[in-house]
């Protein structure tokens, strides 16, 4: 069996430290969001990154959370991650204490 894939494997958007289109729309925060690591089975947040504002969706990057989360929700890779992960998927980031 293959190691699962984070977002930006997945979606090949190039936002990932060193990625070909960091110096065109900057770095994405999810790959570094070591606070994360594990969620789903990912390596940061890249396994829940819709949970993460800041992301590139549908080619544009969004900004506030609501109107994101409705549009990962519809994304094939959420859908991916959903299937994979089945009763342990994490749809929010669990609250830090």
């Amino acid at each position: 069996m293959s190691a699962q894939q984070n977002c930006w494997e997945y979606m090949k958007c190039g936002r990932e430290p060193g990625g070909i289109h960091v110096g065109e729309l900057g770095s994405c925060p999810v790959p570094t969001l070591d606070y994360c690591h594990g969620i789903n089975s990912g390596k940061s947040a890249g396994r829940i990154c819709w949970a993460i504002t800041g992301t590139l969706c549908q080619e544009k990057i969004n900004g506030i959370f609501a109107q994101e989360l409705k549009s990962c929700m519809t994304c094939k890779f959420f859908e991916k991650v959903q299937e994979e992960e089945g009763d342990k998927f994490v749809l929010l980031i669990p609250a830090q204490v």
